[in-house]
């Protein structure tokens, strides 16, 4: 997808995504069944807020790309996973918007000036029950392709796969794996030797849908 066309197509931005492929919703493996989910955290109030950077860019060919991490290994619930750069808000920043720019520095060094970032809207809030955060996805696009460096000690690796990998007609890897006692069964985007899924996923499944839409 041409980068031009991308940034079209993504304004007006909804509030709310359309859905993306129902196969990456986690599921028992042996029955097919949703995996529950936890009725604590964002109900309750105890869940940390915290915002990510949806970038696209264009590449040198002028397609629309995206800005994804590998975290680091730390130990974590989420180590090693795929996600966009982001993380928790903090008592200085102004906004949520703020956070996701802030930590877009701070892990893959984003120059938001130099990469002529606009941002364009929030989109709706995700609960992640593994961590307790709150985390709001905040879409952006740079006129130019940034300049970016992994922080070590919180990225592995920098990826910036094709916006157009996560259309409706995009490729779908089906992952059969044991998660905190659970077998479940999901599909995920594949990149390179990596899975991107779960809420990182789904985002990008709903802004493929939102591309696609044939009244744009």
């Amino acid at each position: 997808m041409r980068f031009e066309e991308a940034v079209r197509r993504l304004e007006p931005l909804p509030d709310v995504l359309p859905e993306g492929p129902e196969a990456l919703i986690p599921v028992f493996a042996d029955s097919g069944s949703p995996r529950p989910r936890p009725s604590w955290g964002a109900a309750d109030g105890s869940a940390r807020p915290a915002a990510v950077l949806v970038l696209v860019f264009p590449d040198d060919d002028g397609d629309a790309r995206l800005v994804l991490t590998e975290r680091a290994d730390r130990g974590g619930h989420h180590s090693g996973e795929v996600s966009f750069p982001g993380g928790s808000a903090e008592a200085g920043d102004a906004d949520l918007v703020a956070t996701a720019i802030r930590e877009a520095g701070e892990e893959v060094g984003l120059d938001a000036a130099q990469a002529g970032v606009r941002v364009l809207g929030m989109l709706e809030v995700q609960w992640i029950p593994a961590s307790n955060f709150t985390v709001t996805p905040v879409v952006a696009v740079a006129e130019r392709r940034p300049v970016l460096t992994p922080q070590p000690t919180e990225v592995a690796a920098i990826l910036e796969p094709p916006l157009a990998a996560f259309l409706p007609d995009g490729e779908l890897r089906v992952v059969e794996r044991e998660i905190r006692g659970w077998q479940l069964r999901y599909a995920a985007y594949p990149l390179e030797h990596l899975n991107v899924w779960g809420m990182t996923a789904r985002v990008l499944g709903g802004l493929g849908a939102w591309l696609a839409r044939t009244d744009a």
